[in-house]
């Protein structure tokens, strides 16, 4: 399974001066390539763009909501020497840490209520414990 770090940076709010670049959306755009390709070289992949809620303070005791659009990289987590075992998966059959493994069919499985246990078989029959006192004496 492959595993990623990640990295959100601030879209640019406005766009940048360039020669040729006549319109506003055209200067937003060439901010926002020469953004995601200065983090291209670094090894960073493009993943989304999202627009999150943030409570901020304005004055002294007011709280607004503002929403920030973020920019989502990512890009692999090169492998260590550790990494070179192979995973250990947790299932039924072996649990993490030392807890005992856990009994996919019970040995001992619970009697039926109302029915004897097999190995305790009354050999004549059964009386109620109050009958037995009465009549032994």
């Amino acid at each position: 399974m492959q595993l990623y770090e990640y990295k959100v940076v601030p879209a640019p709010n406005r766009g940048e001066k360039a020669r040729g670049l006549k319109t506003p959306a055209d200067r937003f755009a060439n901010a926002l390539a020469s953004l995601m390709n200065e983090l291209a070289r670094e090894g960073w992949e493009y993943l989304r763009a999202d627009t999150l809620p943030s409570e901020e303070r304005t004055g002294f005791t007011k709280r607004t909501t503002v929403y920030h659009a973020v920019l989502v990289f990512r890009r692999a987590l090169t492998e260590t020497a550790g990494d070179d075992a192979p995973r250990k998966l947790l299932t039924a059959e072996t649990p993490a840490g030392k807890a005992p493994p856990v009994r996919l069919e019970s040995e001992h499985a619970a009697p039926k209520l109302g029915a004897p246990e097999p190995d305790k078989t009354p050999s004549g029959p059964v009386r109620a414990p109050s009958e037995a006192a009465t009549s032994d004496s």
